[in-house]
C-alpha cells in the first residue's frame, strides 16, 4: 500500500499485472466470441426449423451425409427473396389481398395476424420509416436531459388535442443498455434540441451508458470515457 511518505509509487505486482492482462484479453475476446456464438446458434435454430420442411431429393445432406451448418439459412433466404419477388407482381398482390380478406373474417387469427404484420412492417420497412435525427430532450423532468430519436411530426388527433402553441414532435427515448425499449413522447418543437451526431453514434452512447462518445471530428475514433471508481 502506498503512503504519503513513499518517494515513488510502488509498481504493481505480478498478480496485478496478470489480472490487468486477463481483463484486457476478455475485452478483446468476449465481443468476438459472443458474436460467433450467436451467429452459430442462430444458424442452427434456422436449420432445425427449415431443413425438416425440405424434401430429401432437394437436401444436399441426404447425399453427402454431412450436417452443413447454415444450409437452412440459404434455403430460407432464397425462399424469402422468391416470395418477395412474387408479392411485388400483380398476381402476388392479388393473392395477398385475397388471403388478407379471408384472415379479416376470422376473429382470433385476425388479431394475431394484424399485430404481427404491424411489427414486421415497423422493423423491416427501414427504407420508408426510420428515425430522422438524434436529439436532446428534458426528461423525466426539467433540468434532466436524455438522448432521444426524432421520429415524425405528430399528426391527427394527437396534434389536434394537444394544448400547445406550436407543433408536436414524436420522440423515442430509449432505455440503457437496451435501446429497443423505451418511451414514445410528444414534445413541443421548441423543446427538442437536435444533435449533429448520427443515429448510430447516439445509439452507441445509449448502449454504453455514456462511456462511448462520438468523435469530435469525422474520421476520428470514438472517445471512451474511463469508469470512475468509488472512493
Amino acid at each position: 500500500m502506498n503512503t504519503p511518505f513513499d518517494d515513488k509509487p510502488r509498481r504493481p505486482g505480478l498478480l496485478a499485472s496478470l489480472r490487468a492482462s486477463f481483463l484486457t484479453g476478455l475485452v478483446v475476446i468476449a465481443p468476438i466470441g459472443l458474436t460467433i456464438w450467436l451467429i452459430w446458434t442462430m444458424f442452427g435454430w434456422v436449420d432445425g426449423f427449415v431443413l425438416p420442411l425440405i424434401p430429401d431429393q432437394f437436401n444436399p445432406e441426404a447425399y453427402i451425409g454431412i450436417n452443413l451448418r447454415g444450409l437452412g439459412v440459404i434455403f430460407f433466404l432464397v425462399f424469402t427473396i422468391l416470395v418477395g419477388w412474387i408479392a411485388k407482381g400483380l398476381i402476388g398482390r392479388s393473392l395477398i389481398r385475397f388471403a388478407e380478406t379471408l384472415v379479416e373474417r376470422t376473429p382470433v387469427v385476425r388479431s394475431i395476424y394484424s399485430g404481427i404484420k404491424q411489427i414486421a412492417e415497423t422493423v423491416f420497412a427501414q427504407s420508408e420509416r426510420s428515425f430522422e435525427k438524434a436529439c436532446l430532450v428534458q426528461y423525466p423532468r426539467k433540468g434532466i436531459w436524455a438522448i432521444g430519436f426524432i421520429s415524425t411530426q405528430a399528426k391527427g388527433e394527437v396534434a389536434d388535442r394537444a394544448e400547445t402553441m406550436a407543433g408536436l414532435t414524436s420522440v423515442f427515448v430509449p432505455t440503457t443498455p437496451n435501446p429497443t425499449s423505451g418511451f414514445l413522447l410528444f414534445f413541443p418543437e421548441e423543446d427538442v434540441v437536435e444533435l449533429d451526431m448520427s443515429i448510430e453514434d447516439a445509439a452507441k452512447l445509449v448502449i454504453s451508458a455514456g462511456l462511448v462518445y462520438p468523435p469530435d471530428r469525422p474520421g476520428d475514433k470514438p472517445r471512451v470515457e474511463p469508469v470512475r471508481k468509488a472512493s
